[in-house]
């Protein structure tokens, strides 16, 4: 069979077929390497991170080059011994972890007052050395208290903590986590109990961790509520829905849209990727996340 084909005809197999179309265009066919399979450059409106947890079966090390190779300037969720291998790599922690009493004792009790103020006090003129921008932090589970109590006692602790992040420029960020299918009875689960809680407190160096995952599962509503509130939000974290898988058309957000939201809100802050990939390359999920959200 004699094929004629015109230069837009070959340019639209590109896609498809590559060497067929370089072949169309008496283009040298260029081998792939990892050089020519190199992440595309990022457009520089997000700042990307991903959250170390995700990836433990990845030495440190190896994430890092990783991560640098992606684009990314950031790992989450390390703590403080991790910080020289960062350095290494000329990365950065964008969100500190190591809080004592995790996810389900955090403010919320006045009994946890003292550990956590002392972890903070500790923790984030280091933080403050290295630049980093913010440390997380938990409400804790109900376990039967009100939400009212528990946001009073929340304000009491953070007002402790407040003077040493603001002295120091870091942010103390709570983090929205979602009480239905993952984190069963966690106080702060509504975008609007940690909203009201910023304003409680008062303090701009207090400011919420919305993970968009936890929050569709909660609310849904994303894009309005980061408008409305966006002044509230020093961080963003990704996940698919449901089961936190990859972020791309196998769940349900359309994450190009939220994360024009966020940029249109004039976000400066970072954006981590924090789904639990699901394919037998994590790294190549993780790419492809970065390009998703990279609007």
């Amino acid at each position: 069979m004699n094929i004629k084909m015109s230069r837009r005809s070959a340019l639209r197999t590109i896609t498809g077929g590559t060497v067929f179309a370089a072949a169309a265009l008496n283009l040298p066919v260029q081998p792939c390497t990892a050089e020519t399979a190199a992440s595309p450059k990022l457009k520089g409106r997000i700042h990307h991170s991903v959250c170390r947890w995700c990836y433990n079966t990845i030495p440190l090390d190896d994430l890092c080059k990783a991560a640098k190779e992606i684009g990314l300037q950031s790992i989450d969720l390390l703590e403080m011994k991790d910080f020289p291998t960062l350095k290494k790599y000329g990365l950065i922690c964008a969100m500190v972890s190591g809080v004592p009493g995790g996810i389900a004792n955090g403010l919320n009790r006045m009994e946890n007052h003292d550990k956590l103020v002392q972890f903070f006090e500790q923790t984030i003129p280091v933080v403050a050395e290295q630049s980093y921008p913010n440390i997380i932090c938990f409400s804790g589970n109900r376990r039967g208290m009100s939400d009212e109590q528990g946001m009073e006692n929340c304000a009491l602790g953070l007002k402790r903590i407040m003077p040493m992040a603001e002295k120091h420029g870091v942010n103390v960020c709570m983090e929205l986590l979602n009480s239905k299918r993952n984190h069963k009875d966690y106080m702060c689960d509504h975008s609007a109990w940690g909203v009201q809680l910023c304003q409680r407190v008062g303090a701009e160096r207090f400011k919420l961790l919305f993970d968009i995952y936890h929050m569709q599962i909660m609310e849904g509503d994303l894009i309005a509520t980061i408008r409305e509130n966006h002044q509230h939000f020093a961080h963003y974290h990704t996940g698919g829905v449901p089961g936190r898988g990859e972020i791309d058309d196998t769940q349900e957000i359309y994450y190009p849209a939220v994360m024009k939201a966020i940029v249109e809100s004039g976000f400066k802050g970072f954006v981590a990727q924090e789904f639990v990939p699901t394919r037998p390359d994590p790294l190549a999920s993780l790419r492809q996340g970065v390009q998703i959200c990279d609007v």
